[in-house]
C-alpha cells in the first residue's frame, strides 16, 4: 500500500473560510495530502474584511505542533499568519526540535484588506531566525517589501527582492508572487541562489475572488513537496494550481470572495 502522505499548516484561522487554516486544509485534501494543523489565531472576518482577530497562547501552539510531530510526522510543513514574535519564536524551536526540513514560510504580514496579522518584532524574528529554516519563502509584493526594506513595484524590483531574500537573507530560494502588479500576465520570480532567477507567467484573470490566494499557493507547495516534488516542480505545479482555482472560483460572499 502507498503511504499517506502528511502535511501541517502552521496559522491562522478564517472563520469565512476563504484563507488561512480552512484553506489550507482544503488545498491538501485536493492534492492527496492529509492535513493536520497547528493554529495560530483566530479570526473574524468574511470576504468583506477582518473584523478582529487574538492570537492563540505560544504555549498552546508548541504543544499542537509537539502532538502532530510525535505521532503523526508531517512530511512537509507550511506557516502563513503567526501574529507576533512570541509565536515566530515558538515555531522556530518547534522545526528545529522535530528537525521539520520541508518548510514552506509564507509571510502572512498585512491582510488583503490592510488589516497588520504581523508586528514589527514579529517581522523581524521572521526575517531573523525563521527565514533561514524555510525551503522556500513565498511572499507578495507588500511582503517582499517589508521583508527587504525596499519598494517592490516592478519586475524589475521583484527579481531584486528575490536575490535579497535568498543571497542577504538566507532564504534557500524565494518566490516572489506578482498578482497584484498590471499587465496582460501575472508574473511571478523564483530564485534559489544556483541559476538565474525564473519567471512563471500566467494569463491575468482579473476577478473579485481572490482572497486565500496566497494560502493557497503556499499550500499547494507544501503539498506538492510532501508527496515528493523537487522544489522547482513544486512550485511550478502549485502555480498552475491557483491560475485553475481563479478560473472557478465559488462566487460567494459580497466583498472579495474566496479563491477556492
Amino acid at each position: 500500500m502507498t503511504r499517506t502522505r502528511i502535511a501541517l499548516t502552521i496559522a491562522g484561522s478564517d472563520s469565512g473560510g476563504g484563507a488561512g487554516i480552512q484553506a489550507d486544509l482544503r488545498t491538501f485534501t485536493r492534492m492527496g495530502v492529509f492535513g493536520t494543523t497547528a493554529i495560530t489565531a483566530v479570526t473574524a472576518q468574511n470576504t468583506r474584511g477582518v473584523h478582529g482577530w487574538t492570537p492563540v497562547e505560544p504555549r498552546l501552539i508548541r504543544a499542537q505542533i509537539d502532538a502532530v510531530a510525535t505521532d503523526l510526522r508531517p512530511d512537509a510543513v507550511k506557516s502563513g499568519m503567526l501574529a507576533n514574535a512570541s509565536i515566530v519564536r515558538t515555531v522556530v524551536a518547534a522545526l528545529r526540535k522535530h528537525e521539520l526540513s520541508r518548510y514552506v514560510l509564507d509571510p502572512v504580514i498585512l491582510a488583503s484588506s490592510g488589516t497588520p496579522l504581523l508586528d514589527r518584532d514579529g517581522v523581524r524574528a521572521l526575517r531573523r531566525d525563521l527565514l533561514p529554516l524555510a525551503v522556500i519563502v513565498t511572499p507578495n509584493l507588500a511582503e517582499a517589501a517589508a521583508l527587504t526594506g525596499e519598494p517592490v513595484d516592478s519586475l524589475a524590483s521583484m527579481r531584486r527582492a528575490a536575490l535579497l531574500l535568498v543571497d542577504g537573507h538566507g532564504a534557500n530560494a524565494a518566490l516572489i508572487t506578482g498578482g497584484h502588479l498590471t499587465g496582460a500576465s501575472a508574473t511571478d520570480v523564483f530564485y534559489d541562489g544556483r541559476s538565474a532567477p525564473r519567471l512563471f507567467r500566467h494569463r491575468r484573470i482579473t476577478i473579485r475572488h481572490t482572497h486565500g490566494t496566497g494560502c493557497v499557493l503556499s499550500a499547494a507547495i507544501a503539498a506538492r513537496l510532501a508527496l515528493g516534488d523537487s522544489l522547482l516542480t513544486a512550485v511550478s505545479a502549485a502555480t498552475r494550481y491557483v491560475h485553475r482555482a481563479l478560473l472557478d472560483p465559488p462566487s460567494i460572499g459580497s466583498g472579495t470572495g474566496p479563491v477556492s
